[in-house]
Parts: structure tokens; sequence; C-alpha cells
């Protein structure tokens, strides 16, 4: 089986586990939560950053951190993970969904435009797949309307537009280190921030509410979204290792476009001033119809594959009547093939043979 992900070990992740063990500092205390932190808020070029348990209530602290009001409107694309959504809706805000680009599959600015009204407080930029969003646009079309900006950036560590790190163009950002994710600590995330108040009012809600100056006093409704020590362990370990797994994965995709040449599918290629980190290596056939047979044709010979996200106007709980062109087409015809850091090129000329057998 060649999968479609793992997660890539190369470097200090078991010693500096070892070290958490041997210190007994296994919780959300340490040494290494301090460290990943600063070392990862360098690596992007941010000035404040605060690491949680995962990805998810990365967003859901991010959002709660701004301040909105019930029944504000956050602009998200419809062609995202779920969770960009849900937790949107968690905050008690309504996600007004907008379709995306068939250059970039990114959320289309032109779109996010026409869905502005009075009651839209923020915009939420989804860098999918590990290609930045048209960042000019966005931030133009913020500020000019006195919008909060959103980056979830859960898919796209190492990736930059015009030489500048995602995350760092909004009010807000977010991380994701899952398994699959380039860097990874096995569940994990992290919030980031140019404004010290809004990373202050994170650390505030993450850590259960506790007082800045009264021990074991709860001034407010929070959580525990806490990354451990452990988890934070394996992320400096990752994170010192990050520039080389980027580099190979740069690579991977590199050795698909060459190998896929000519086939009826358009590859997730990278755009005029933009730094692709490539988390995942996709393709969508120029035929729908073809998408599913072509990923259990792949099946059968060991190569497994995810397809794009469903749109999440078609959701049972975020149902729209609307309709969204571009995200409907590339769902249903996208797929993501292994793009671990671990392959080869012999492994990506494999895979790629047995696409263009199923294709010709």
């Amino acid at each position: 089986m060649i999968p479609v992900y793992q997660p890539y070990f190369s470097g200090k992740e078991k010693e500096y586990v070892n070290q958490c063990l041997d210190s007994t500092w296994i919780s959300s205390k340490g040494e290494f939560i301090n460290r990943f932190e600063a070392g990862f808020a360098k690596f992007i070029n941010v000035e404040y950053a605060t690491s949680v348990c995962n990805g998810t209530v990365a967003i859901h602290l991010a959002i709660e951190a701004l301040g909105l009001q019930p029944g504000d409107e956050i602009i998200v694309p419809s062609l995202t993970y779920i969770a960009s959504v849900n937790t949107i809706i968690q905050s008690g805000l309504v996600p007004v969904f907008v379709d995306s680009l068939e250059s970039s599959w990114n959320i289309d600015p032109a779109d996010v435009l026409r869905k502005i009204t009075p009651k839209t407080k923020a915009v939420m930029a989804v860098h999918l797949y590990g290609l930045p969003c048209d960042m000019d646009a966005l931030v133009s079309i913020c500020s000019m309307h006195n919008l909060l900006l959103i980056e979830d950036a859960a898919e796209a560590f190492g990736t930059y537009y015009k030489g500048q790190h995602v995350g760092t163009f909004g009010d807000i950002a977010t991380f994701s280190f899952f398994g699959n994710k380039t860097i990874t600590t096995g569940e994990g995330g992290m919030v980031v921030s140019k404004s010290k108040d809004l990373i202050e009012k994170a650390f505030h809600l993450k850590n259960q509410g506790v007082s800045f100056e009264r021990e074991y006093w709860h001034d407010v409704v929070a959580y525990n979204y806490r990354m451990t020590n452990i988890c934070a362990a394996i992320g400096l370990a990752q994170l010192e290792s990050a520039p080389a797994i980027i580099e190979k994965k740069r690579q991977i995709a590199a050795w698909y476009q060459e190998n896929l040449k000519g086939l009826p599918l358009i590859t997730h290629d990278e755009l005029p001033d933009t730094t692709h980190s490539f988390w995942m290596c996709s393709i969508a056939v120029d035929d729908p119809v073809k998408r599913q047979p072509l990923r259990d044709y792949l099946k059968t010979f060991g190569v497994e594959t995810r397809p794009l996200f469903y749109p999440a106007h078609t959701m049972p709980h975020t149902l729209r009547s609307e309709t969204f062109p571009q995200a409907e087409s590339l769902s249903s015809r996208g797929i993501n093939l292994p793009s671990y850091p671990a392959l080869t090129l012999e492994d990506v000329k494999y895979v790629s043979g047995k696409i263009r057998d199923f294709l010709e």
C-alpha cells in the first residue's frame, strides 16, 4: 500500500519526548511549550503565537478571541474542510458561503464582495491544500469594508504569498498539526496574530479563563484547549526539520506534474507570486464521471487516495439552496494523491503510471 499520507520523523522527536518523560512534565506545562511557540512564531515571522490541542479548536479560539456577537456573519468558502464552518456555527455566528476560483481552488474575492451585508463582520480565508489565497484582494476588501480577516492556514505551513508567510496577513490566523499535516504534533494547533491583545485573550480562553492576577480564579466562561508538553516536544523537532520536509514535498509535486503531463486532468499548481507548500499533491480530472472509478482502480494497485472536500453548502446541517459552480465542479473532480515526504521518484512514477493507464 502507498498511503495518501504518513508522518515523517527524521529528527529529535524521540529525544525530546524522552526528555519530557524524564522530567515528568508531560501535560500543558514544560519547556517545550514555550520553545515550540517561539520557534513557530519565528519561522513564519509573526509577533505572537499560542499553542492549542488541535487545529479545529484553534479556529474556534481565534473566532472567540475576536469578540463577535451572536448573529454576526462570517464569509467563508464553501469548498473547505468542515471545521472552518462548524466553528463559526459553534460560536453563535452565521457562515455565509462563497464560491472558489478554478485557477487556485481558493476563495473568490469577487464573490466575497457580492456577499457582504450589514451583518458581515469577518472574512475567513482558507489556504486550501497549501496554496495561498489572493491576499492582496482580501486585505483590500476587508480594509475597504472594515471587516476582520481570519486566516485558516491549517493546510498551509510553509506557504508564502509574495514572499510573506500565510497567517501573517489577517487579524488572527490558525494552523493545524494533525498527523497528516506538513509538520505534526499528533494532534495540535497554533493561533497566531500580530496583536498582543488578541493572543492574550486567546491564551486566557484556552486556559479555563484563569485570572492573570488571582490564583485559581476563573473570570469568564472558557475552555481547556491547551497543548501538552509532549506534543510540543514533537512539534519542536518537526519544526527543526521543516525546511527539508517542505523542500521534499515540493519535489514530489514537481515529479507528479512532470509524470502526469498530457493527461485529461489538471494539477493543483503554484501560481505567480506564490510559494505552494503542497500539503497535498492534488489533481482534478476533466470528467467527473471518471473520478471515483479512477480512485477505485488505484486502490486495486495499492494506491490510497482521497476525494476533495465536499462543499459545505451540501452538508445536511449547513445545506443551502444556492449553487456554487466552481466549488461543486472541483469537489466532484478532485483527488488527493499520496503526498508524504518519504515518497520516492519511483513511487510517484508508479502512481502516475497507473493514472495514465486508466485515463489513456
